[in-house]
């Protein structure tokens, strides 16, 4: 296909602004995890919801456990990244 990359940049580009446009449409955004949520629902069904488990360690701050929760995405991502590059390194070579 002649035009491929410009398509896929465009595209890129276009959804990237429609997430900007949702964001930046303003009204309130609920930025939390399930955990919160699922809680959540549970305290409206049942009107009685107490968690049975504490948490062991609590990070100090929101960019800390932000943190802590990526680091094993980003490790996994590099051991596939990896291997992905072993093995088309190793397609090229005669």
């Amino acid at each position: 296909m002649k035009y491929a990359t410009e398509i896929l940049v465009g595209a890129v580009l276009l959804a990237s602004l429609a997430a900007l446009a949702v964001v930046m449409s303003g009204g309130e955004h609920s930025w939390e995890g399930s955990d919160t949520q699922g809680a959540g629902a549970v305290q409206e069904i049942t009107g009685g919801y107490e968690p049975w488990a504490r948490p062991v360690w609590t990070p100090p701050s929101g960019e800390i456990e932000t943190l802590l929760f990526t680091l094993p995405a980003a490790g996994g991502a590099l051991v596939i990244g990896y291997f992905f590059g072993y093995y088309a390194r190793g397609r090229q070579r005669p």
